[in-house]
């Protein structure tokens, strides 16, 4: 009988019940956004019984809120709009990490100075307050929250990539590759980027988790796209009601907290999996 071979950074990751538990109720979630127009067709802003009604009545699975809006609905089409906004935000502030914290750690001198200048000029500032001042000017969209996100977040993981570069700079598999004459691009992106990789796709799942809850905040206070329904947007428009009728808040709160909870867990696995000192003690 053949015999099942897995990655060993798999094989650790599978060892971490949290990390299991946690993965599969994100890939729940993930289902859920999948399938929004399959299992609630329709637009989810559409009125479809009485205001106020609980859940499990007149066929609403998780009720209604004030306006008579399926709760169910809105929970399964926010649920693609948190994990769009999150997936996308942690891709575009990885790229502009690396970016600014490869060129600063590589290189160094005054080029290394001048950005890390402009980082901590970036983190010296409140971060949810400073996103609510750009959205603010900015008309509320999926454009200007996902880019008022990118704004306050990209510096903590560009100090990061710059700290796994300057570490990774010395190695002597990186001082035989510049002593070949291979280009400074090559140099980072050949042989040190790919072995920093495990510590910034930690950092970049994290910022996932990070960007659901600047978005929902956003939207909780009224500063989020109001054409796109998302858990923020519904928790805010079920706070008048949350003594009489708390499953208009509480639900898509539950559901925040989930997936928050979820994503930090897998986060901490890839953690345990993909970190190399955590691998040579653990791993076999």
């Amino acid at each position: 009988m053949a015999t099942l071979h897995l990655p060993p950074a798999l094989r650790r990751f599978l060892r971490q019940p949290a990390a299991v538990a946690g993965a599969l109720v994100l890939l729940g979630v993930v289902s859920l956004a999948a399938t929004a127009d399959l299992i609630y067709p329709g637009d989810p802003f559409d009125i479809v019984g009485r205001p106020y009604l609980p859940p499990f009545t007149d066929g609403h699975l998780l009720g209604t809120d004030t306006l008579g809006r399926d709760i169910a609905a809105g929970v399964v089409h926010g649920a693609r709009v948190s994990l769009l906004i999150g997936t996308l935000t942690a891709v575009l502030v990885t790229a502009i990490a690396i970016l600014i914290g490869g060129a600063a750690g590589y290189l160094g001198g005054k080029v290394d100075d001048a950005l890390m200048r402009f980082t901590e000029l970036f983190q010296t500032i409140p971060s949810f307050l400073f996103a609510i001042v750009v959205v603010a000017i900015l008309e509320p969209s999926l454009e200007t929250v996902v880019g008022a996100i990118i704004i306050v977040s990209w510096a903590p993981l560009a100090r990061l990539v710059r700290a796994e570069v300057v570490g990774l700079r010395s190695r002597e598999y990186v001082q035989a590759a510049i002593a070949m004459g291979m280009r400074d691009a090559s140099v980072l992106g050949r042989q040190i980027l790919p072995n920093a990789l495990p510590a910034i796709l930690v950092a970049a799942s994290v910022m996932v988790a990070t960007a659901i809850l600047f978005e929902s905040g956003l939207s909780f206070l009224g500063l989020g796209d109001p054409n796109v329904m998302s858990w923020g947007l519904m928790i805010g428009a079920g706070r008048a009601a949350i003594r009489t009728a708390w499953w208009m808040s509480g639900i898509p709160g539950i559901a925040i907290l989930l997936t928050v909870l979820s994503i930090n867990l897998v986060g901490d696995g890839l953690n345990e999996a993909l970190n190399p000192r955590v691998a040579t003690g653990s791993g076999r």
